[in-house]
């Protein structure tokens, strides 16, 4: 998920660079959403990964 987060980061820039602003848009809040996804399982999965020691 991470992967595809910068995927859709790296699109977003180059989008942008190119001046395709609606498509730079929606690819940084796609890769927003996914990052913040990320980051939420990653921290579930720390704190319930814990429990079976």
């Amino acid at each position: 998920m991470l992967y595809y987060s910068l995927v859709f980061f790296v699109v977003a820039i180059i989008a942008g660079l190119l001046g395709f602003g609606g498509i730079a848009g929606a690819a940084s809040g796609i890769a927003q959403i996914l990052f913040f996804i990320f980051i939420v399982l990653f921290v579930l999965s720390l704190i319930f990964g814990r429990r079976r020691l």
